[in-house]
């Protein structure tokens, strides 16, 4: 059976502008990208040509400045772009939060020259961007990467693996973490690498359980070459750079979590309409109906918390404590509300006819990518008791 086009949601947005971009993402979902999302996600098929309709449309780069190509949109804006998109189908909305990410580093922290130079190609010059901090044996502890860039010259020589690099192999960009100096985070700086720089190959991509027509691939750096004027910020301020990108990017992720959520939710409500059991139909029955109501409002509660977060950022404040919390809650919203409309569904949930299991199999991987929730749990608590072992 093909998904069904997920329920408007009836949202809060700050001006008319706002409306009408959600109102043109909810046309191009249905028309673009809901209709083939089953199919394509089965294949194993990146809709690359989606992405390139997104860059037309102004929604690769919109909460980057307008004078190099972005929209300019607040984050509680763009944020609602995210779920709107993951809903129709995750491997869109995570790879528009993945491309957002893997352009942070240049847009916050790059020259007024590197702005100009690449900036725009990269927001809405079809470009396709991917973040490269994570190694095969430093995931959650990622100031421990061994990836070395060593000068030479007026370049840079880099070699190292890293892993678990969503749109590896595909992207047309990537920002690299690298360690040029001392062991640990001060001695780690960023790079911008070109997609096609010499030396750089990925490898055959992970076979997921889910999230099948996203390619996350290993990417080898065999001794690339980067000039000097590719190089992010200071030297030794990578990690900062890093870090500050995942507080935003974990935001990323918790919109597209409550949209994986509201998807199921959605399908869930329309088959328990539909399907009749004892005479009635099973949306009838009041062990259900509790059931969805307590879905429902963990999606509502979810959406407020990043929100909240969002808004945070937008007026300048920190943010740090409330996107780990908006990352965990909803993540694991994600998984609750996947599961309990799998259930709902019955049977008719555990196969692929229906999009529930798929919904589920989604939901999994969003509470480990951009920081796994024990992460964040450790973030979370670090902000109200202090660092551990004072």
């Amino acid at each position: 059976m093909p998904d069904r086009a997920p329920q408007p949601v009836d949202r809060q947005l700050p001006t008319d502008e706002a409306r009408d971009l959600i109102s043109l993402v909810r046309e191009i979902a249905l028309r673009e990208i809901t209709p083939s999302a089953a199919e394509e996600e089965d294949a194993g098929r990146f809709p690359r040509e989606v992405f390139a309709l997104l860059s037309e449309s102004g929604l690769l780069g919109l909460p980057y400045d307008t004078e190099h190509g972005g929209g300019d949109q607040p984050y509680e804006v763009y944020l609602q772009v995210l779920e709107e998109l993951a809903a129709a189908r995750l491997t869109v909305g995570l790879g528009v939060s993945v491309h957002t990410l893997a352009s942070y580093a240049l847009a916050a922290h790059g020259t007024k020259e590197q702005q100009a130079e690449h900036l725009p190609a990269m927001l809405g010059g079809g470009l396709l961007g991917a973040y490269c901090l994570s190694e095969p044996a430093s995931g959650s502890d990622a100031a421990s990467l061994r990836t070395k860039a060593v000068r030479e010259g007026d370049d840079w020589i880099i070699t190292g693996t890293k892993a678990w690099i969503t749109h590896g192999g595909i992207a047309d960009f990537y920002t690299v973490m690298a360690r040029t100096g001392e062991h640990g985070p001060r001695g780690i700086t960023a790079f911008l690498v070109p997609g096609d720089a010499e030396g750089l190959s990925a490898a055959v991509p992970e076979k997921k359980m889910g999230l099948k027509g996203s390619p996350t691939a290993q990417v080898h750096l065999d001794g690339v070459r980067v000039p000097e004027a590719r190089r992010i910020g200071d030297e030794g301020q990578g990690f900062a750079i890093a870090l500050s990108a995942l507080d935003s990017g974990r935001l990323g992720i918790a919109a597209c979590a409550i949209g994986v959520a509201q998807a199921a939710l959605d399908e869930a409500v329309a088959y328990a309409a539909e399907r009749r059991q004892f005479g009635k139909p099973i949306a009838d029955f009041q062990g259900l109906r509790f059931m969805l109501a307590d879905m429902a409002t963990q999606i509502e509660a979810g959406r407020a918390l990043y929100l909240t977060a969002a808004r945070l950022r937008d007026a300048g404040l920190p943010f740090a404590k409330q996107a780990a919390m908006a990352k965990l809650h909803c993540t694991d919203t994600a998984m609750r509300v996947t599961t309990d409309a799998v259930q709902i569904l019955g049977g008719y949930g555990y196969t692929a006819d229906f999009p529930a299991e798929r919904y589920m199999r989604e939901a999994k991987v969003l509470q480990i990518v951009e920081g796994t929730n024990q992460i964040q749990r450790m973030v979370i608590a670090r902000h109200l008791a202090g660092p551990e072992g004072r």
